[in-house]
């Protein structure tokens, strides 16, 4: 009989720890969801972009008229504002006398807002508007943010998976045979350059073995991933996740819990890389960010 206690409340223990563990493992992937959200409403996230307007070579009228060749939202801005002048590489940003657009904080005409040389984005605001200059590869233009952006205000938040701590897996770096490995990604506009990559996460999903290829991003092992529920319950185009540099043994984990959606499921005025062949799993990964609104 005494044996028979001692089992039960063996049993009782474990089942309460079990209990505890699953609790404190579903609050981490909420803070985290939550941590999510808030920086996808912040002023540099992607809920309030608003433009993507490619630059050519010379002079580039912008404003929210009907006779600009890049058209800022109605009433947003004077109706012809000025040009973007591309030179080469160079963006000069030249405005009407009644358009006063602030440069880094500053109001400034005719002054350069994006160069070879420039070492971080030069900021442009006018009232609600904020725009920078990007470069992908051979294109550059203007990404153009309204941080009073309706998807901001009226964002509800996203669908997500059940939590599932199965999804958290164990995952060894496979280094390539050289020192150095690339592989091939393609972005959204259908840019392909070759990245460079740490390795090959080798993974076992029920008793199956999988493997992603890596990049390396912020410190971090970065994984663009599709799988069989993308285009269905999850975004087309595949998704991101993190996971934590390899320890001296080449040990790390995929959760994939944390699985979330590219800034391209929010707006189409990014340009999100997309999985490689390679990264498109035959298994459906249930867990993370399910799809968002129409996309």
């Amino acid at each position: 009989m005494l044996k028979r206690i001692l089992i039960v409340a063996v049993l009782f223990i474990a089942i309460k720890a079990n209990a505890q563990n699953a609790a404190l493992y579903q609050q981490e992937i909420d803070n985290w969801h939550n941590k999510r959200i808030e920086n996808l409403k912040k002023e540099n996230g992607w809920l309030n972009l608003v433009g993507l307007h490619w630059l050519q070579q010379g002079k580039n009228s912008f404003g929210s008229g009907s006779n600009v060749q890049i058209k800022f939202p109605p009433n947003s801005i004077t109706e012809n504002a000025g040009w973007f002048e591309l030179k080469g590489t160079t963006v000069i940003l030249h405005t009407n006398n009644d358009t006063k657009i602030a440069v880094n904080g500053v109001v400034k005409n005719d002054v350069i807002v994006f160069s070879a040389d420039s070492t971080k984005p030069i900021v442009c605001t006018y009232g609600t508007l904020k725009w920078t200059v990007i470069k992908r590869d051979d294109k550059i233009g203007i990404r153009l943010r309204d941080l009073n952006s309706p998807l901001v205000k009226d964002f509800k938040g996203i669908d997500r998976f059940t939590v599932d701590s199965s999804f958290k897996v164990k995952a060894y770096l496979q280094k390539p045979s050289t020192n150095k490995s690339s592989i091939f990604i393609t972005n959204i506009i259908g840019q392909t350059n070759a990245q460079n990559s740490p390795g090959k996460l080798i993974f076992t999903l029920n008793n199956k073995a999988y493997s992603l290829d890596a990049l390396e991003e912020e410190g971090q092992l970065f994984i663009v991933f599709g799988d069989a529920t993308s285009g269905k319950e999850t975004y087309p185009a595949g998704r991101f996740v993190y996971a934590a540099m390899p320890d001296a043994n080449g040990n790390t984990v995929i959760d994939f819990n944390k699985a979330y959606n590219p800034p391209c499921a929010f707006t189409p005025y990014a340009t999100c890389p997309l999985p490689p062949k390679q990264n498109i799993l035959p298994v459906a990964i249930t867990a993370g960010e399910k799809n968002f609104g129409h996309h």
